[in-house]
């Protein structure tokens, strides 16, 4: 691995508080290491090394809150996930990513703070074309968490559940990133040190998190919740719209 003894330490540090963070406010945490790992890391290894990281944040947290997952969403969720993934990986080329991110933004703060989404779209078909979506956006942008966890928060009101409900889709949605990184080319084995270290710095911010989670109330973690992924959803925007402006300023012009 190319990075130097201070930064291997300083990323696994940043793994702990990032997944502290997720376990706390239900989400946010894998958007702001993704965002960190941007900065240091080869261009080619920022989505495997990040969605390894996060399927062993992830699959920590479903672990310790297994008690609180809602098998019902993640029966239907997860498979139609891997179905979006898989096609995904069909069309693994690095696309323009202004307008998805765009898309997501104004999604993502619709669901927070929009009308309830009926019912139709919380039942199982919603579930599964959820899941398709997401399991496709998750190769190309690093920003498919927060979707998924304002989708499932639109679902229930108990914190726990929708923490432990998270953590159990997207364990399973980080999942197949790993093969189909893998079968692309990527060398994970460059990388195992750091992705191990970060994976148990990860285990003990959730652990920490999700004892400090069952001390506040559902009305403080729904505030919590819903102000960070405005947060997301505005550094979206602001992103989106960085890469947008030189593109319309070039057809006005």
């Amino acid at each position: 691995m190319s990075a130097s003894d201070g930064l291997f330490w300083l990323l696994v540090f940043i793994s702990s508080l990032t997944s502290l963070l997720t376990a706390i406010a239900g989400a946010g945490g894998g958007a702001v290491l993704i965002a960190i790992l941007a900065l240091v890391l080869p261009a080619q290894a920022i989505i495997p090394v990040h969605g390894v990281v996060q399927m062993g944040s992830n699959i920590g947290r479903a672990i310790l809150a297994w008690r609180y997952i809602n098998w019902f969403t993640v029966a239907w969720f997860v498979p139609f996930g891997l179905l979006g993934t898989y096609v995904g990986s069909l069309l693994l080329v690095q696309l323009p990513a202004s307008i998805l991110q765009l898309c997501i933004a104004l999604f993502l703060l619709y669901l927070t703070w929009g009308p309830k989404l009926p019912q139709l779209v919380l039942g199982r078909a919603g579930l599964a074309t959820g899941g398709l979506i997401t399991g496709f956006i998750s190769l190309f942008v690093g920003a498919s968490g927060p979707v998924v966890a304002a989708f499932i928060k639109s679902r229930f009101n108990e914190r726990m559940t929708t923490v432990a409900t998270f953590a159990a889709t997207m364990s399973m949605q980080h999942a197949p990133k790993a093969l189909v990184f893998g079968l692309a080319g990527f060398i994970f084995k460059d990388w195992l040190a750091l992705i191990f270290a970060m994976m148990v710095a990860g285990f003990v911010g959730t652990w920490a998190g999700l004892n400090w989670l069952k001390r506040i109330s559902n009305h403080r973690f729904n505030q919590i919740f819903s102000w960070v992924i405005t947060l997301l959803a505005l550094r979206l925007l602001w992103v989106a719209f960085e890469a947008l402006i030189p593109t319309l300023a070039g057809i006005t012009a």
